[in-house]
């Protein structure tokens, strides 16, 4: 792919990647930041040429933003779709009832070594802060709420995240990038946040946890924190009930 300065997603996290994933990540970061307007058609030349790699990765990488509902393909190529307002509120209500599940699993679970690792990256989190680097903060973020998710080794959980990851990593990435430019005295709030789901999984606190799933969802949550830990929580109990 070439190193250029319109590319929106960082290329430094590219470098692992195959020609197919670099290219999806890149159009979906278009796609979810507007820059590629919905009802556009995507050309595979056109893009196998922008992108310089053949035909066959840019296939790959229209399959994968089909599955994630943001084209359709069709014969000539594939239509960008909208992505509604209603459908990133369901995705943080997916994301609000992981960590919830994830939480009431830690309460039950030794965390001694997961606040050992959520400490380091927070660490890092706050370095990104003071050198004003967005992307680093976002790659944190997502690391520091990925590590909560894959302590607790439930591969049914872990799939529906992975699944809903790519899709909240761009709004993440558009997100920080915006509110370091914009709202930079926000951050102070952000990293007592974390440091406040730090504290709930060190003590096992179900009223720090709530407290700080308000701080960080009900922007985005509207509000609807308490009503999707209820959800959770019957849910779980259900699951336990069956259990024994």
């Amino acid at each position: 792919m070439k190193d250029s300065n319109e590319f929106l997603y960082p290329l430094q996290w590219l470098s692992k990647a195959s020609a197919g994933e670099r290219v999806a990540c890149e159009l979906r970061m278009r796609i979810i930041s507007g820059t590629v307007e919905s009802g556009s058609i995507l050309s595979e030349n056109q893009l196998a040429s922008e992108f310089s790699v053949s035909r066959s990765p840019v296939r790959d990488a229209l399959k994968v933003l089909a599955s994630e509902n943001l084209i359709r393909l069709e014969r000539m190529g594939a239509r960008v779709l909208h992505i509604t307002e209603k459908e990133i509120q369901e995705m943080y209500d997916v994301r609000l009832l992981i960590e919830s599940f994830v939480f009431e699993r830690l309460v039950h679970m030794e965390t001694e070594e997961l606040v050992k690792d959520l400490s380091k990256i927070f660490e890092m989190m706050k370095i990104a802060i003071q050198y004003k680097d967005a992307d680093e903060f976002s790659k944190q973020d997502l690391e520091f709420h990925d590590t909560i998710i894959r302590s607790i080794g439930h591969s049914h959980i872990q799939m529906i995240w992975n699944n809903l990851k790519p899709t909240l990593e761009s709004l993440v990435l558009l997100s920080m990038r915006y509110r370091f430019e914009e709202m930079y005295g926000d951050f102070e709030r952000i990293i007592e946040n974390h440091e406040l789901y730090i504290e709930a999984i060190r003590k096992k606190d179900r009223d720090l946890m709530v407290q700080s799933l308000h701080q960080n969802f009900d922007d985005v949550a509207k509000g609807r924190v308490e009503e999707l830990w209820m959800a959770q929580e019957t849910f779980t109990k259900g699951v336990e009930k069956e259990d024994d």
